[in-house]
């Protein structure tokens, strides 16, 4: 479940990402339609690097044609929106680790009941990621292993 919610989440975490993405897909689609309306013209074969003429085909084979194209460069750009979104992410907690800017807002009680002051990294289904206070490592907890998260700082 967490890999069909995760990239959901990554988009609609900030404003200007959601906005981003939708101006990425428009401007493609605007481009492939573009594209597709004008493919008789010479110009545009030598744009998109065709080999054969674009004038002998069909509507129905000029659509599939683009397509294929919207679909490689779509699938080109949305990797490239998650792993730079992913690195981008990884670097920031990692300046903030060595740099000791962390703001340990959270509280976690393990089953053991030993509480810990934490920084919380992120969480999935099956892990949570987080480094103590005092200490610059980065641990996993299984779920199953903690009792109870308390925030300590809420900014609202």
């Amino acid at each position: 479940m967490d890999i069909l919610i995760s990239p959901i989440a990554d988009l609609t975490s900030h404003l200007i990402i959601l906005f981003g993405f939708i101006i990425f897909f428009s401007v493609l689609s605007l481009t492939i339609y573009i594209l597709s309306k004008n493919h008789k013209k010479e110009w545009l074969r030598k744009i998109v690097g065709s080999k054969k003429s674009l004038t002998k085909l069909s509507e129905d084979e000029v659509k599939s044609y683009f397509g294929k194209i919207f679909i490689v460069m779509f699938a080109i750009g949305l990797l490239s929106f998650f792993l730079g979104i992913g690195i981008g992410n990884g670097i920031k907690v990692s300046e903030k680790i060595s740099n000791n800017n962390l703001n340990y807002d959270y509280k976690i009680t393990f089953n053991t009941n030993e509480t810990k002051e934490v920084y919380l990294i992120g969480s999935n289904s099956a892990n949570y990621f987080y480094v103590e206070k005092g200490n610059k490592n980065v641990k996993i907890s299984p779920v199953g292993a903690i009792k109870t998260i308390e925030l300590t700082n809420n900014k609202n």
